[in-house]
């Protein structure tokens, strides 16, 4: 198997994994942002929100929209979906195996109380 999720680029996660952008997709989940908004949020300088904000925008996470001298930055839903369709497959793998494996083991207290 060659580690890829169908329909998610994985270095999203990377991207992901970082505590400052983490922040930034949470606040993102609530509303658009300018940089200058989420660095004042963050609590760092904005040179430093726009190397997160590029991260995030180079692996497909943010989008922005220019709106009179400023950029909105906003989540992109498609990566998250993505996401969630490898976790929700994810979790019905690890409900079969569980499943069978309670299968087996009451099979097994079967077999020893005949």
């Amino acid at each position: 198997m060659s580690g890829e999720i169908p329909g998610m680029d994985v270095s999203m996660l990377g991207a992901l994994a970082e505590p400052n952008r983490m922040a930034i997709v949470e606040m993102l989940r609530h509303e658009p942002l300018t940089v200058g908004e989420i660095a004042s949020r963050l609590e760092v300088s904005q040179p430093h929100a726009s190397k997160h904000l590029k991260v995030l925008s180079n692996n497909g996470i943010v989008e922005s929209k220019p709106e009179a001298n400023r950029r909105y930055y906003k989540l992109r839903l498609e990566p998250f979906h993505a996401l969630n369709y490898w976790v929700t497959s994810l979790q019905k793998d690890m409900e079969r195996r569980f499943d069978s494996l309670d299968d087996y083991v009451q099979e097994l207290q079967k077999n020893k109380n005949e």
